[in-house]
Parts: structure tokens; sequence; C-alpha cells
């Protein structure tokens, strides 16, 4: 994987104001980020997030959506979902223009590779990522084409100005118009040597991994998922962990994951979705063989077993040796 911490230890915490808040869609609102002194930010490439630390204490990931060019400002979009965790409602509802916050990162598990042609499939506020590629492919003058679905056009952020730059290139579905996008016809009919770029609600997620599975070998597939994909629970077991920079091993229950056991013994880590999806937490393995339950690592990183995501994987063996 890219090392989204590549100096090694604790990310640093930046205190960012809110210096621009637009609504761009039904329940989605824009905030743009600067220094207070307007110094410039850490750069970032297309596909990269940051984690909010909202002044409830909530934690959470949000895709950058501007320009990866511009070194003085992050942008992201954020939807309100009532049935969520609050973090979305907190951000839509309380904060404010002028406001300072606590940010971490950017950090980037969805990277966009070179490619000569793009098919970019994107679902609702699954656009976010997705729109700050376009702009980068079409500035390098690359062939790609947007399949963009949501519940209505005023639901779906920056369709306009993407529809405005690509013309024909995009493809709008909102559902209560044309229904939910054909997956296979879109996978079938994607341009031998395609790269796949796909962000969105979980059910497209998997509609277009098991359509690329079953119709295409000539194309390759990359997603992001906002939320972890359902799993069927195994048994549990324990094991021990060995703190290998830290001096000290520690027993891991049942009914806790490493990152609690670790927190609760030398505490300062980082950490963020507690889901496998952010790569906050990914950690050195030294020794013994984890047992992967992420949404990140590949398949050949997780047969290598020198990295894990420690808030959601286990251990294969009696004990592990991490790098803390």
């Amino acid at each position: 994987m890219n090392d989204p911490n590549p100096a090694g230890g604790r990310e640093a915490d930046m205190e960012l104001v809110v210096t621009r808040r637009v609504e761009v869609a039904a329940d989605v609102v824009q905030l743009e980020l600067r220094s207070p002194e307007r110094s410039a930010l850490i750069p970032w490439t297309v596909g990269a997030h940051i984690d909010l630390i909202l002044p409830s204490g909530r934690i959470r990931q949000y895709s950058l959506c501007g320009d990866a060019g511009n070194p003085d400002a992050y942008v992201v979009a954020v939807q309100r979902q009532p049935s969520g965790r609050g973090g979305s409602v907190e951000v839509c509802d309380s904060i404010a223009t002028g406001q300072l916050l606590t940010i971490r990162g950017p950090r980037n598990h969805f990277p966009m590779g070179d490619a000569a042609n793009y098919l970019f499939v994107a679902g609702g506020i699954g656009i976010t990522p997705i729109s700050a590629m376009i702009r980068e492919v079409e500035s390098a003058q690359r062939d790609w084409t947007l399949v963009y679905g949501g519940r209505t056009a005023d639901h779906m952020p920056f369709l306009d100005e993407l529809t405005e730059l690509g013309g024909t290139r995009v493809v709008p579905v909102p559902q209560d118009v044309s229904g939910l996008p054909d997956i296979d016809e879109l996978i079938r009919n994607a341009p031998a040597g395609a790269a796949i770029y796909c962000c969105g609600p979980s059910p497209m997620l998997a509609a277009v991994e098991s359509a690329v599975e079953s119709l295409r070998d000539d194309v390759t597939l990359h997603i992001e998922r906002f939320v972890a994909p359902d799993v069927v629970d195994s048994p549990r077991t324990a094991f021990e962990v060995e703190l290998r920079r830290s001096g000290v091993t520690i027993a891991v229950p049942p009914d806790k994951s490493i990152l609690d056991v670790v927190l609760d013994t030398i505490g300062d880590v980082d950490f963020s979705c507690e889901q496998g999806i952010c790569g906050a937490c990914e950690t050195k393995v030294l020794g013994g063989r984890p047992e992967h339950n992420d949404s990140l690592l590949s398949e050949e990183e997780r047969e290598s077993n020198t990295t894990m995501m420690i808030c959601v994987g286990r251990s294969k063996t009696r004990k592990l040796i991490l790098d803390l």
C-alpha cells in the first residue's frame, strides 16, 4: 500500500478555519478549510480523505473534492444522514463559517493510477472523490466517462459543473426519473483496458464487483467504501499481542479488538473509523499471521502478512507481534 504516513508515528492534528460553507445539493454541505495564517497545507492526491475531529469528539472521514493542485485549501462535501452515527448531522447543522476545526491527514487509500481510459461510477455522495479524479484526467486530456446515480437530480452534488465539464461523457441516472443504472450493461460496454473507479452505496459497489468478476477480465476495478461491507461472523477466539517497541505483551479477549486493548495499554495510537475502511490504524506486523477483516488491503498485501488494520483485524496464530 501507499504509506499514508511515510514519516511514521502518530499523525499531527491541524487546526483549520472554515472559510466557506455552501449547500451544493439537497442535504449536502460543502466546507472549504484553510490555515488561519493562510499558509500552504500538506499536499494531497486525488482519492485522498481527511479526518474531521468534530467539537463533539466524533471523528469522521471525508473525501477531498477540491483541486488537488491548490495547496492552500481542503474542500469536503458532507451529506446529512439523520439515520447515521451523528457526524454528518453535526457537520451540516452546527459547523459555521469562521469556525476552527481540527483535522488529521490527508491520507490516500483510493489512489488513481495511470490509464488510457477511465470509467467512473458514482452514487450519491460517492461523487466526492470521483469529482477530483475527473478534473485531473480531464486536465491530462484522457478519455473518461462518468455514470452518476442519485435519488433525484437535486440530491446529486456537482452534477451541473461535471456536466458542463464533460458534456455527453457524463451520464446522470436520477432514480426518480431513470431508475437504477444497469450495471451489467455498463461493465459489458466498458472499453478494453479501462480503469474503473467506483464509489457509492454498498449495493452499487457489490453490483459492480459482481459484474466485473463475471463479465470482464480485461479491466481493472478500484473501489472506495464509506461503510464496511457486511461479513459473516465467525467464532472469535482469544490471542496474545506483543507490542515490540513498548516491550509489553497483552491478551486480546474474544469480545475486544486489538485496538481496544492497545488503547487500554499504551493509549496513544492513531485510529478513526473503527470499521477497517480509513487506514488510520494500519500497523506493521513483525510476527504471526493476522486475520484481515478490513476493506483496504489488496490480496497481495494480505498474503504478505506485513501490515494490518488493528481496529477489525484479529490473529490466526496464538500470538501476533506488532510494531507498536
